[in-house]
């Protein structure tokens, strides 16, 4: 096995043996890995702090192709430290983490971590969460190939005259197509199409109506619902805390 040095974050976490774990790693040089961080369970372990869920990057591994890794050290790029002292932000990032590993078995896109990793330093600078998280949500559609149609009417194709987006139908509707579909507002309706074009990266302000933050996610809910297949209980229990909230 090679020592190499690649850069990711801990998705999930399962105990080995009595005193290690395995460790289901992302990373942006070679998708998932597992990595087997001997021993760290132990008190004065030096990996024991760098082995746990959501810690974030350049991780020094022993690397084996088929198999599992083995961790020799972690430095570490952002603690998260934010997120991790609010039990909301955990919650939006243990879905979004959920999400991408489901995503990750459909593509192998290299995008998928640069993305990820740009909505977590957002949420991390104090970014409204729910919102990171739907653009997230629609940026990955793209990779599960099932990204409604945002640039033109999805039942004749037309860019003139879009009146609503619907997730039965798609994506956008035209005033000629309209027949009785939920019409969003017209903010709902370019929000959606930006939420995917936008570079995360480069956000600078973040403000959304909160009647509209609703419109969006029941869009997302629906549409999730009807083309990707995903049950993810992160999301379920993301949502009743937000109720609770």
């Amino acid at each position: 096995m090679k020592i190499v040095k690649v850069e990711g974050i801990i998705l999930s976490d399962t105990n080995y043996s009595e005193s290690s774990k395995i460790l289901n790693v992302f990373t942006k040089e070679y998708g998932m890995l597992g990595i087997m961080s001997k021993g760290c369970r132990g008190v004065k372990s030096k990996l024991r702090s760098v082995s746990n869920k959501f810690t974030y990057g350049y991780f020094h591994i022993y690397y084996k192709e088929n198999g599992l890794s083995t961790l020799i050290g972690v430095d570490i790029i952002n603690p998260f430290k934010n997120i991790l002292a609010s039990i909301d932000k955990i919650s939006y990032l243990s879905y979004i983490g959920e999400l991408v590993m489901q995503v990750l078995k459909q593509s192998d896109d290299m995008m998928i971590f640069d993305t990820f990793i740009a909505g977590i330093n957002k949420i991390e600078a104090g970014y409204d969460p729910s919102l990171i998280t739907n653009i997230i949500e629609v940026k990955m559609l793209n990779f599960l190939g099932v990204l409604p149609c945002i640039d033109c009417c999805s039942i004749c194709g037309s860019s003139n005259n879009i009146v609503t987006i619907s997730s039965k139908s798609g994506g956008y509707i035209c005033s000629n197509c309209y027949q009785n579909e939920k019409i969003y507002n017209d903010k709902t309706v370019k929000l959606i199409r930006l939420f995917y074009y936008v570079d995360i990266s480069k956000i600078s302000k973040l403000e959304v109506h909160d009647n509209i933050k609703k419109e969006v996610n029941e869009f997302l809910d629906n549409y999730y619902d009807s083309y990707t297949g995903l049950y993810l209980k992160s999301k379920t229990f993301l949502k009743n805390l937000v109720k609770l909230g």
